[in-house]
Parts: C-alpha cells; structure tokens; sequence
C-alpha cells in the first residue's frame, strides 16, 4: 500500500537558552514601551477623567490590566514568530517592530501632547500595522497571529474612541 505524501511542516526551533532570552527581550521591549508612554505622559488618568467622553468609554482604570495582558501577548507572539525559520519570518518581524513603534507614539501624542487629531491618525496607521503584523504572523505561526487579535479588536475600539474623543474635545 503506497504512503500518502505528507506537507513538510518548518517546526518551531527548539527552546534553548538564547529562545528564553528572545522571549525576555521581547517582554522588555513591550513592557519598556508601556513604561516610556506612562513616564512621558505623566498623570494620564486625570486627563482621561477629565475628557468629554462617550457613554461606550471604558472607566479609566481599565486600561492598565488590558495592556498589561496585550504587551504580554505581542511579545509572545513576536517570540513564537523569531523562533521559527523561513522566509516569512523577517517581514513578520519587520511588521510586528513597526506596530510597536506606532503603539509607543500614541500615548505621548495623546495624553502629553493633546494632539488628538495626530494620535487618530497615529492609531489608524496603527490599525493597519496590527492587521498586517496578523496576516504575515499567520503565514509563520498561526497561534501567534491569534495572540494579536486581541490587540486588534483593542486598538480597533481605542481608535473609535480616539475619533470620538477628538471630535468632542
């Protein structure tokens, strides 16, 4: 009876010593972002507070246990992506890189700077770098592309309410 031929699969590396150290790198990362924006943007949560907000904002507590969760989540998932070999892992990386970049930019242009106007067209560019950083992700490893789609679904709404904010402040 003849086999049937199988898809060769790229397996995921084995996690040595130098793979543990990219997952802490990655965490430092994500986590020195969020303490960059907190430190340049000072007491946020008074601003915040002290916006005219929709009635579909969220409580202005609820944002530093979500993006505790989510900076913990793109650098797994950046993690799972370095670890991988082929081709598709550098434009995966590049991707996931940019969208960090535009994440650390937001909050200062928001919170420090009340460019409104400038942090909507930041988080949009934002938007666009998360959905290409998933798509290129899955063409990798399809479990960190799942990772980010929190994150997606988050800046997706954060965006809504960037608009919202810059329209009726």
């Amino acid at each position: 009876m003849p086999q049937t031929p199988t898809t060769p699969t790229t397996p995921a590396t084995p996690a040595t010593p130098r793979r543990w150290l990219t997952l802490l790198l990655l965490l430092v990362l994500c986590y020195g972002v969020a303490a960059a924006g907190a430190v340049a943007t000072g007491d946020a949560g008074s601003t915040y507070a002290a916006l005219d907000r929709p009635a579909w904002a969220p409580p202005g507590w609820l944002f530093g246990p979500v993006w505790t969760v989510l900076y913990g989540m793109i650098a797994v998932a950046g993690w799972l992506v370095a670890r991988r070999p082929g081709p598709g892992r550098r434009p995966a990386l590049v991707a996931w890189g940019v969208q960090l970049a535009l994440n650390a930019l937001w909050t200062p242009l928001f919170f420090a700077a009340e460019q409104y106007g400038l942090a909507f067209l930041d988080i949009s560019l934002l938007l666009a770098a998360v959905v290409a950083t998933v798509l290129l992700c899955a063409r990798v490893d399809r479990r960190a592309a799942w990772l980010l789609v929190p994150y997606l679904l988050w800046v997706g709404y954060a965006a809504a309410l960037n608009l919202a904010l810059w329209l009726t402040n």
